[in-house]
């Protein structure tokens, strides 16, 4: 467990531009029919590092043209739009998202086949980055597509998980724990909420700055040495979550808000993606404490391998802060400059 800190502690310091929380937001693309064989396309492709993601949307081999021009960055993200013409429609054709599956990202994809048909939803991703275009898709199967984007966003943010993982580390008793987690959920549900609905206007570099600094405070708490009474978390464990909750719900919001969600789909969307964010923590803070019982019995006959107070911890706690600490900086040049 000290030589995995150590190693996360090197890898922060030596690669800040390698190990980056959710530096990919999802894409999202666009396919709308609007009157006989023409279909007005919107590509929206993620920002990394000030430059559009190395992506592209290709249409089926029917229309004209199947690509489009050079996306214009609107604040966000970087957006790409045109109008393609296809004689033979969508359905049964292939649409795909070049260069995705050298990404760790995905790319929702919305399209109507017809001009009174409800709106489809689908989701791409680095293993799957082209799809033949189906039937007609019901709600069920939209909700689908935004849970699981909800799960993937949550797994895949290193920074949300780390804060979990060092809010674990700190409450160790149950009732505090419980009350600890439930104050996160519903406060990172609230602003989510929030911010999708455009009732909070919140620029993302800030916030995603301000994530990170929580983990570092999280990981200066858990670097105090023993014997020094409760720390801030420990006495106010569900305040501490609900305000910080509050900010990451705020970071959840803008894998919503960059893809551009149409009107009609929020609702859904807002639920499902909730959802999926909710299953996706509840898995991990299962197999931290699942993984955490089976190494202490192995390992130390049941003693826990990161006690309050031992070395094993501040080391932890040092290699946590640390990579909080680049990612803070990093995102504060980002916005800065």
């Amino acid at each position: 467990m000290i030589r995995a800190a150590l190693i996360l502690a090197l890898l922060a310091a030596l690669l800040p531009g390698r190990v980056a929380a959710h530096a990919l937001e999802p894409g999202y693309l666009e396919l709308t029919h609007f009157g006989g064989t023409d279909w007005r396309v919107t590509l929206r492709k993620p920002q990394v590092q000030g430059q559009p993601m190395a992506i592209d949307a290709v249409l089926p081999e029917g229309c004209t043209p199947r690509q489009g021009p050079a996306p214009i960055f609107d604040g966000r993200a970087f957006v790409a739009g045109w109008v393609a013409d296809c004689p033979e429609g969508l359905g049964g054709g292939t649409v795909a998202i070049e260069g995705l599956e050298a990404t760790r990202t995905d790319v929702l994809i919305r399209y109507t086949l017809a001009g009174d048909a409800p709106p489809q939803t689908h989701r791409l991703t680095p293993d799957a980055p082209a799809f033949t275009v189906p039937p007609p898709q019901g709600p069920l199967a939209r909700f689908t597509d935004y849970f699981r984007l909800g799960v993937d966003h949550i797994m895949s943010g290193l920074d949300h998980l780390l804060f979990v993982f060092a809010l674990l580390l700190l409450i160790r008793r149950p009732g505090p724990l419980l009350a600890a987690i439930t104050a996160f959920t519903v406060a990172h549900s609230v602003s989510l909420g929030a911010a999708t609905l455009g009732w909070i206007v919140v620029p993302a570099p800030p916030v995603e700055a301000v994530v990170a600094l929580s983990i570092v405070v999280l990981a200066a708490e858990l670097a105090q040495p023993a014997g020094q009474g409760l720390r801030l978390t420990e006495r106010f464990p569900w305040t501490v979550a609900f305000l910080f909750g509050l900010l990451h719900g705020l970071g959840f919001a803008s894998a919503l808000l960059d893809i551009g969600l149409p009107k009609g789909d929020v609702p859904l969307a807002l639920l499902a993606f909730n959802l999926g964010v909710e299953v996706g923590q509840l898995m991990f803070i299962a197999a931290v404490l699942v993984a955490g019982l089976f190494l202490a019995r192995l390992l130390r006959g049941g003693a826990p391998i990161l006690a309050p107070g031992s070395p094993a911890l501040r080391i932890t706690a040092y290699a946590i802060g640390t990579l909080a600490t680049v990612w803070m900086i990093d995102r504060m040049a980002g916005f800065v400059t």
